[in-house]
């Protein structure tokens, strides 16, 4: 009789452990619905709060496999367009790329089971119903999350998709990224997925005074309201007559854009569209639109100075430069010269280098990506020129990074980058890449001119509302004017410095307070 006893508590608790599991899988994937394409901002203080009570109360070990099953559902959904990038600039075939796909976004997984052991570590203790218990767990919680998205974005090279403050460029609480940027915005937004659940423990406890369970409930309601009046707050001024622009968007797909049977028709293809602009300042062609180096290529930069000056404006086309040592970048280059050029600085680990060649090369079958030995450009290159405009130049998952947009201030009066995002396919990426392009543009309050080659090509204003745009997909050309602005919001002097020295604090507050508390037990 023992034995059978014993042995449907063991069955009871492993169905319990899978139903967690599998809430803490579902809340992850629906953490997606915050960011484009849905935007459903709701999702990014709920979902938290769902990870959180899950592991309130429970084993470091397991909370590390609960944290780990929810940024499955988090990465598995949200970037699943990783799998479109391994089979087309990889040469991957389908199974292998599965495959490949799968252990990547379990690794990055761990970084969601890394924050979610590092809180219950240090608030394993406080585990009892006094108010201080759970004050040490919403700071341990609070501050692991933050610390460990902020390591997630610099670790091998980083990785900052679907940070929790992205999600918030269409939401109540974006007035505050010009003041605290997307980690303060994060640690913002889990200060209210804690209350969230504190309201839902203590309603569920039928907790008899009012004051317990009003606080939260207020928090929940002011805090999103009283951050309506930060989005009138203009941080910076306009400096300038307004730039006119006109992008080309190609649309040419990944596997014809290397293909040198391909070469003539893409250069025509960017010719045509260049031609049938109106009149404008500047002219941008999108991240590698000339898939070789140009200074290979004398026949085509002399056209295309003819084109320019014939129609008198400037040109700014993304191709491969490459120095007096040999070193080759994925450069933007400006025509005429005195433009100037821009050199990526935050190459992309694996398709731009190799972090680890020499693993890589024993198996020459797997990757094949074309211009994968990349070098980075210097850290302090000049400002890009349209007459006496200053552009803050970037390419592609640089401006993914706060750190790297702010690099070019305060000279910069207007954001300028370039991508190529036919890696993704038709994927959620084009979305959530424009959705971190128009956060920059927020964070420092400068209109941003995005081109890319298959789409979301587009004109963000300052305030990051989308002025016009270019959906995937299509070949065409896109024509605005931005009005270049000067300034500095408070992000632009502090960085994410004070956010990063705050969670450390309330880090090591939480562990010390959680390791001074007596370990509550039933019947105590």
């Amino acid at each position: 009789m023992r034995g059978r006893v014993g042995s449907s508590v063991a069955s009871v608790g492993r169905r319990s452990r899978w139903a967690g599991n599998l809430i803490a899988l579902l809340a992850g994937a629906s953490l997606v619905l915050a960011f484009a394409p849905f935007n459903f901002w709701p999702t990014a203080i709920i979902a938290p709060a769902v990870l959180l009570a899950l592991i309130y109360r429970q084993a470091p070990g397991r909370a590390f496999r609960l944290g780990w099953f929810f940024g499955l559902g988090q990465f598995g959904l949200g970037v699943s367009w990783v799998y479109e990038s391994f089979t087309l600039f990889g040469g991957i075939v389908a199974p292998a790329a599965m495959g490949v796909t799968a252990l990547f976004v379990g690794g990055v997984a761990l970084y969601v089971a890394t924050a979610a052991w590092l809180a219950v570590r240090l608030a394993r203790r406080s585990n009892d119903d006094a108010p201080t218990a759970y004050g040490i767990w919403a700071m341990a919680f609070l501050s692991s999350w933050v610390l460990v998205e902020m390591l997630r974005a610099w670790l091998f090279g980083g990785f900052p998709w679907l940070n929790l403050g992205i999600s918030q460029v269409d939401g109540p609480l974006v007035g505050w990224l010009p003041i605290v940027g997307e980690y303060g915005l994060t640690a913002l937004l889990l200060f209210l997925s804690v209350m969230l659940w504190l309201l839902v423990v203590r309603l569920r406890a039928c907790v008899r005074d009012w004051r317990r369970w009003a606080f939260p409930a207020v928090c929940l309601v002011i805090v999103p309201i009283a951050s309506l009046p930060l989005q009138a707050i203009s941080w910076t001024s306009p400096s300038g007559k307004p730039l006119s622009v006109g992008l080309a968007q190609g649309n040419v797909t990944q596997m014809q854009k290397f293909d040198p049977a391909y070469f003539s028709r893409t250069i025509g293809i960017y010719r045509d569209l260049t031609e049938a602009m109106p009149v404008v300042d500047l002219v941008v062609w999108p991240e590698t639109a000339i898939p070789r180096v140009l200074d290979d290529l004398p026949a085509l930069r002399a056209e295309l100075e003819q084109m320019a000056g014939e129609n008198d404006f400037r040109l700014l086309v993304g191709t491969f430069s490459r120095d007096a040592a040999g070193r080759y970048y994925n450069a933007l280059v400006g025509i005429p010269g005195e433009v100037g050029d821009y050199r990526k600085r935050h190459l992309v680990p694996f398709g731009e280098f190799f972090p680890l060649r020499g693993l890589i090369e024993m198996m020459p079958w797997l990757f094949e990506v074309p211009m994968s030995d990349l070098s980075p450009g210097s850290a302090d290159q000049a400002p890009l020129m349209v007459g006496d405009l200053r552009l803050g130049g970037s390419i592609c998952f640089e401006a993914d990074f706060s750190r790297d947009i702010r690099g070019s201030l305060p000279q910069a009066e207007v954001f300028l980058t370039v991508s190529n995002d036919s890696w993704f396919g038709d994927s959620f990426s084009p979305h959530q890449h424009l959705q971190m392009a128009r956060a920059r543009a927020i964070e420092f309050q400068r209109p941003m001119i995005r081109a890319t080659n298959t789409g979301i090509s587009a004109t963000i204003g300052a305030e990051g509302e989308v002025r016009k745009h270019l959906p995937s997909g299509v070949r065409d050309i896109l024509v605005d004017e931005v009005t270049p602005r000067q300034g500095s919001t408070p992000l632009m002097h502090s960085g994410a410095w004070p956010v990063l020295a705050l969670m450390a604090m309330l880090l090591f507050i939480a562990g010390l307070l959680g390791r001074t508390r007596r370990v509550h037990r039933p019947g105590e």
